[in-house]
């Protein structure tokens, strides 16, 4: 449980006391009160701040009276000190309060932005099961440059993981951009490969044309046929239910999205990977951010 904004500054101001208290009245610190409402700015309301200044005038006036300098120039002096600390930490913590509730405002915003952009996956699309985990590598939000969605169409389950190259809000906003065309275009596209068109075209209209994006396009069909489009991504893992590992790539790599004019017309005729897929197998999908994470050792784990 937090501890009251109040704790501190009163913990504080009662050091103060006690020290006053033994130092005798020779020493007197009266002026040193002033650290009660200074330190309760940093987190209490702008009552708070005012219950400490009016604590610690309480306090300032009781030892000076105990010293015999009630009415003195150092009392006065001292009532000064505080209250011109209290005024000027009400200020500042009118302004904390103010950065806070913007700071909250454009949290939940964001938020919102994010819920939208990475919905929860269905626990099931016939005939596949889904699990998804996301871990953005930025303390500040939760999404980052990596994206995936899972929809249903006529054809089966359409699946698409990529990871927009760069960092920052240009990355968020191209991997917006690319979900938001495949979203789109994945129910109704007949031909998987031709899905990769509008997530140019979108790339080629609405973002800066600075960034490459590495993705994989799947499809599980009704039957267990997958298909896996591999726009230079790192290559999903079949674990299959007797026990064997294998990595799913192309007979031909394929350059990543916003690139793939490189490689020129009909490159997709050999860029995808065909594997029939049985009850019990299991088919992670994955980003560099998996594969060359470190343990806190430092040792680089396999991306195999």
């Amino acid at each position: 449980m937090a501890a009251s904004p109040s704790a501190l500054p009163l913990a504080v101001m009662l050091g103060v006391a006690v020290v006053d208290t033994a130092t005798g009245p020779d020493v007197n610190l009266l002026p040193v009160y002033a650290t009660g409402p200074a330190i309760a700015a940093a987190r209490g309301t702008l009552r708070n701040v005012l219950l400490m200044g009016g604590v610690a005038v309480a306090l300032c006036v009781a030892f000076a009276a105990k010293a015999d300098r009630l009415g003195a120039l150092r009392m006065y002096v001292a009532l000064a000190a505080v209250a011109y600390v209290t005024l000027a930490t009400v200020y500042a913590a009118q302004a904390r309060l103010w950065t806070e509730r913007r700071l909250v405002d454009v949290q939940e915003v964001a938020n919102t932005l994010e819920d939208l952009l990475f919905a929860p996956l269905p626990p099931t699309i016939v005939p596949v099961r889904l699990a998804a985990s996301y871990i953005s590598a930025s303390r500040a939000t939760r999404s980052g440059g990596d994206l995936y969605e899972a929809v249903p169409s006529f054809h089966g389950v359409r699946l698409a993981v990529a990871d927009v190259q760069g960092k920052g809000l240009e990355t968020v906003r191209c991997a917006a951009v690319v979900l938001n065309a495949f979203r789109e275009a994945a129910p109704d596209v007949v031909d998987l490969a031709d899905v990769s068109h509008p997530i140019e075209s979108a790339m080629d209209r609405r973002t800066d044309g600075e960034r490459s994006v590495t993705g994989l396009l799947a499809q599980v069909s009704p039957d267990g046929h997958l298909i896996v489009f591999n726009h230079g991504h790192p290559a999903p893992l079949l674990l299959t239910s007797d026990g064997r590992i294998e990595l799913v790539e192309p007979a031909v790599p394929v350059p990543p999205f916003g690139l793939t004019a490189l490689a020129g017309p009909g490159h997709q005729q050999d860029s995808f990977t065909q594997v029939t897929l049985h009850a019990g197998d299991r088919l992670p999908f994955y980003t560099d951010g998996l594969s060359e994470a470190q343990p806190q050792c430092g040792t680089v784990l396999p991306s195999e």
